[in-house]
């Protein structure tokens, strides 16, 4: 767990002191002596938002908006009750270049675009392949990771992930995760990941499969896939209610939950469709208000409609790439270095005072 000093705490002993205390050895070196505006900021940024002492990231591959708003609450009680406890939309963005499940995880934990040549992380492949054998190789250059950010600042990570090829990521930053597991039995998964919530953990990343999987064999929208988008919402379930069984555990946890793409027809790789490429983004836990639409709450992002916004637009959607950054600004640390979505760490959880 990151030996770190609350935003709170730090303030507390600036006033006493004369000193603003720096818990996190990631964090920026700032003067011994903040001004009476630092100090002011600082105490701003403690009310609008408490920090967490663990992130838990949730993708569920293959999740279309359609599907959740097909079901509905009476179907998928435990993702709208997910979206009831915090803040959440379900028109948010996958990466812009492609609509497909291990670029897009890829740019969750390294908050960056696909394509290389514009500073992204260069994994554009969907298998098991060995060459590139990192994403640092696929990039051409470093690439951090919200793994390597935590692990930096002292503290732990965990995967599980329900598909093999997510073994890029433990290649690609071996010394930042400290465990992985691939279990494509998804409630054996989920089991895996409530046992280890005893563990001190900063971030835990948890990937779920069944509407991927069976959208690709029976077609998104069938009834195999509205089942298996069930079997998911089962799932998220058992995990929140996992989280929630330690009042202390629930008391500092935010979890957030997304997906890589949707889907359409037989496939979801078509980035130029409204289907493939609008997907939900979800938070909930103390730091989070509830019942609250993302959008309403961060003016500085813009609801897309139903555009395929680019990069360069002024106001940005939320994206499924901004889990990295989010995670880590609720773990009080710096955002991923080179990384672009949420790198301002603006994007807000909690409505402004």
């Amino acid at each position: 767990m990151l030996r770190r000093t609350s935003l709170a705490s730090s303030l507390t002993a600036a006033l006493v002191s004369g000193a603003l205390l720096i818990g996190a050895p990631a964090c920026a070196v700032v003067p011994s002596a903040p001004s009476a505006g630092t100090t002011r900021q600082v105490a701003q940024k403690t009310a609008q938002r408490a920090d967490s002492e663990s992130v838990l990231a949730i993708s569920i591959d293959g999740m279309s908006v359609a599907a959740v708003r097909k079901l509905g609450r009476k179907q998928l009680p435990n993702l709208y009750k997910f979206m009831k406890a915090g803040a959440s939309t379900m028109n948010a963005r996958t990466e812009r270049e492609m609509t497909v499940t291990l670029p897009n995880h890829t740019g969750m934990v390294t908050g960056r675009r696909i394509e290389a040549a514009t500073g992204g992380h260069g994994v554009t492949w969907n298998d098991d392949r060995l060459t590139p054998n990192t994403v640092q190789e696929a990039a051409g250059h470093d690439v951090a990771s919200v793994f390597t950010a935590v692990d930096a600042a002292g503290g732990s990570t965990a995967l599980f992930a329900a598909k093999t090829k997510f073994t890029l990521w433990q290649r690609s930053w071996p010394d930042a995760i400290d465990r992985t597991t691939i279990n494509d039995d998804n409630a054996e998964l989920v089991d895996e990941l409530i046992a280890d919530l005893g563990e001190d953990r900063d971030f835990r990343f948890l990937h779920l499969s069944p509407p991927d999987v069976a959208g690709h064999a029976h077609g998104w929208m069938s009834k195999p896939y509205l089942r298996a988008v069930r079997t998911s919402d089962r799932l998220v379930g058992r995990v929140v209610a996992a989280v929630g069984s330690d009042p202390v555990r629930k008391a500092g946890t935010t979890i957030l939950l997304t997906s890589d793409h949707g889907g359409h027809g037989p496939s979801h790789d078509n980035a130029r469709l409204l289907d493939d490429y609008r997907i939900v983004f979800m938070a909930r836990g103390s730091a989070v208000d509830k019942g609250v639409d993302l959008y309403a709450i961060n003016p500085t992002y813009k609801d897309p409609g139903k555009r395929r916004t680019t990069y360069g637009a002024k106001r940005q959607p939320v994206r499924n790439g901004m889990v990295a950054n989010l995670a880590l600004d609720l773990l009080d640390l710096p955002p991923v270095t080179d990384s672009e979505f949420d790198v301002l760490q603006d994007l807000r959880l909690t409505a402004a005072p």
